[in-house]
C-alpha cells in the first residue's frame, strides 16, 4: 500500500465532515494537524484527488503528496506508531 499526506483548506466553509468521512473511508490513517492526514491506501494520488475533490470549490486547496520514509517529527505517540508501521523505505 502506498502513503499519502492529504492536506487541505477549505476556505471559507465551517464544516467538514464530510471531506473527513471520505478521508478516513481511504483506509489507515493518522490526523497529523488539523486539516492534514496520513493515509495508507492502494489508490494512486490521482485517484484520491479525484475522490476527494467533490469536497472543494475554486477557492479551496487540496493537496495529495507522496509519503516514506526517513520522516523526522513531533507529535503524538499513536502518530508516530502509526507512521512507524505503515510508511515505506
Amino acid at each position: 500500500m502506498a502513503c499519502y499526506i492529504v492536506t487541505y483548506d477549505l476556505n471559507k466553509e465551517t464544516k467538514r465532515p464530510n471531506i473527513l468521512k471520505d478521508i478516513k473511508g481511504l483506509g489507515g490513517w493518522a490526523k497529523l494537524s488539523e486539516s492534514s492526514y496520513a493515509v495508507s491506501t492502494s489508490k494512486t494520488p490521482s485517484e484520491v484527488f479525484n475522490h476527494l475533490k467533490k469536497h472543494i470549490d475554486g477557492n479551496d486547496n487540496l493537496y495529495i503528496i507522496s509519503l516514506s520514509r526517513p520522516f523526522f517529527g513531533q507529535g503524538p505517540t499513536d502518530v508516530n506508531e502509526w507512521l512507524e508501521r505503515n510508511l515505506p523505505w
